[in-house]
């Protein structure tokens, strides 16, 4: 047993032995923490069910598949690889989605490859915005974000063009 794997129970026991000092009654606090945090689960469910169902919508009508073969051309001019198109389209949306594009890009082209490299960098760079504005506006209450997703998928969009020159900068 080494001393990393008891962090957690020194940690736990730290914040218990600090509330007993201070006075907290530790369970109703640990009871009170809980419900918050099932009234905000509750609150955010909604929109969570209308994202995933909205994401599996997309996903079925072969739209990002038919985008990626469109923007194909204009990403090889801009120096992106070509096979990212996918990646790049799925990634604001869905991580798992844009993990499943990366891994299969990376199975079919290598993970030494430059396709394979921008894919890594581009998964390990970039965020999946509308989630995380979903999300995070939706917990805070924030109603007008019509700036936001817009200022986000720019850099989302410098995220992706940023990698792609850095990798072939590195790799080419």
């Amino acid at each position: 047993m080494t001393v990393l794997s008891l962090l957690p129970a020194l940690l736990i026991g730290g914040v218990c032995l600090y509330a007993f000092r201070r006075g907290v009654d530790l369970f109703d606090a640990m009871r009170s923490g809980a419900g918050k945090g099932l009234r905000l689960t509750l609150e955010l469910l909604p929109t969570l069910v209308v994202l995933f169902s909205g994401l599996a919508l997309l996903r079925a009508s072969g739209l990002p598949e038919l985008m990626g073969r469109v923007l194909s051309p204009v990403l090889a001019r801009l120096g992106v690889p070509p096979e990212t198109a996918l990646l790049m389209i799925l990634r604001p949306f869905s991580g798992s989605g844009a993990l499943a594009a990366a891994s299969e890009l990376i199975a079919d082209c290598g993970a030494d490859s430059l396709p394979g490299r921008t894919a890594a960098v581009m998964m390990g760079s970039s965020e999946t915005t509308f989630y995380v504005a979903a999300l995070y506006f939706s917990a805070a209450g924030v109603r007008d974000w019509r700036w936001a997703v817009p200022a986000a998928l720019c850099a989302d969009l410098v995220c992706f063009l940023s990698s792609a020159w850095i990798c072939r900068l590195l790799y080419a």
